[in-house]
């Protein structure tokens, strides 16, 4: 077998290896995290992270960056329980609303960077305080606590009677997601169109691609599936907060590259970022069942981050 089909099939079959490599390794520390409950934690809090690397996913196959997506969460979030809390709104419309509130941020974002010509990096960090301070400015800074709704059973524990659906209806939800996403990417113009945009905007342009206008379904399809982020967010810690997902936005985004996402764009994977996403959980509940400080799980995080792009460059020299 020659080197670039053991490149392609490492490609496509690396972060599901990955994915074992890292969970027999915490294993092996500590066998608390093959039980039930843990499993069950790491898809509750996979399912948070999974949502938003699926939009995520769009932005680094155009070859864009999103460092906003964590504030998003958590303004999603507050705007989700504001709603039903202050307002008595219906929880579907409200979850509505919270998914709406996230849209509208994606849209702000490709909008600024492509009628301004910024850079993403840029206006996604400036953006990034921006959402967080509104998410601070509308709950006046405290968590807002949310009576018990049907909302609540998307990422709650599932009793002994509903042990048979596997996953909360939550991660289902997640999973149908990327299902559909997946096909949009493989299947349909638009997709084609994202993947041109980020291999290369000139050319894609010289095709016919509308690129801005592109950019901007991108962006908004992301902040929309990190408002739904927000959304799980809630139900799981059954609150509001803004101060929650503070640099949930660097996993989101690891999870996108260590699921073959290319930062340099025109790659990447739905069910990929998914996998990236139940690594990047993984490490954190290893991290906490061995006691381990929230000092060392940074820095383990941390260099998971780096490995992963620097795998991911690596990756882009040997196919040269």
């Amino acid at each position: 077998m020659n080197s670039s089909k053991m490149l392609r099939l490492l490609n496509r079959f690396g972060p599901f290896l990955a994915l074992i490599l890292v969970y027999a390794f915490f294993a092996f520390l500590n066998p608390r995290i093959v039980t039930f409950t843990a499993l069950e934690t790491i898809i509750q809090q996979s399912v948070i992270v999974g949502v938003a690397a699926i939009g995520m996913t769009l932005v680094i196959i155009a070859g864009g960056i999103d460092l906003s997506a964590g504030s998003i969460i958590a303004f999603g979030s507050v705007v989700v329980a504001l709603l039903m809390e202050s307002f008595g709104m219906n929880p579907f419309l409200a979850a509505c609303g919270g998914i709406i509130a996230g849209l509208v941020w994606g849209m702000i974002n490709g909008s600024l960077i492509t009628r301004l010509r910024l850079v993403p990096f840029i206006v996604t960090l400036g953006t990034l305080l921006i959402v967080r301070g509104f998410a601070k400015g509308l709950s006046s800074s405290m968590p807002i606590d949310v009576g018990s709704t049907w909302l609540s059973d998307l990422l709650a524990s599932l009793p002994a009677d509903k042990r048979w659906q596997l996953i909360p209806p939550g991660g289902w939800l997640m999973i149908g997601l990327a299902v559909f996403v997946a096909g949009l990417l493989k299947y349909t113009r638009l997709g084609r169109h994202i993947f041109a945009v980020g291999s290369n905007e000139q050319t894609a342009r010289l095709c016919g691609v509308a690129v801005e206008r592109v950019k901007v379904v991108v962006y908004a399809t992301a902040g929309a599936f990190s408002g739904l982020a927000g959304l799980m967010l809630m139900s799981y810690q059954e609150q509001g907060d803004p101060t929650g997902a503070v640099g949930l936005e660097l996993e989101v985004i690891a999870a996108v590259v260590i699921g073959g996402g290319s930062l340099s764009g025109g790659e990447g994977s739905v069910f990929g970022s998914l996998i990236g996403a139940v690594i990047m959980t993984v490490i954190r509940t290893g991290c906490q069942l061995m006691g381990w400080p929230t000092w060392v799980t940074q820095i383990v995080t941390g260099g998971v981050i780096i490995i992963a792009v620097a795998v991911d460059r690596i990756r882009h020299r040997k196919l040269a």
